[in-house]
């Protein structure tokens, strides 16, 4: 079953390719959606597909690329969307 989650990604999440390398998770993992970032320095994630792939990336966020520090990862379950593939803006 699909679903859509959102996910706001705070600590140094800016400039250090973390919506780049979630672009690849996301991908890898057949998910599609959008990451971006906020004027407020956090990132937000959109993610949709099925349950065990959501959870997976959940748990990289946590992670993110090399420089990242994340500090925290709101989540939430949002209405479905449709998207062709997941891409950054």
């Amino acid at each position: 079953m699909n679903r859509c989650m959102r996910y706001l990604v705070s600590g140094r999440v800016q400039g250090v390719y973390y919506r780049g390398a979630t672009q690849l998770v996301a991908r890898r993992l057949h998910l599609c959606g959008l990451a971006r970032n906020l004027s407020d320095g956090r990132v937000e994630v959109i993610a949709c597909g099925e349950l065990a792939s959501l959870e997976k990336l959940e748990r990289w966020l946590w992670q993110g690329p090399t420089h990242a520090r994340v500090d925290d990862v709101v989540s939430e379950e949002i209405e479905r969307r449709a998207y062709a593939d997941f891409e950054t803006r």
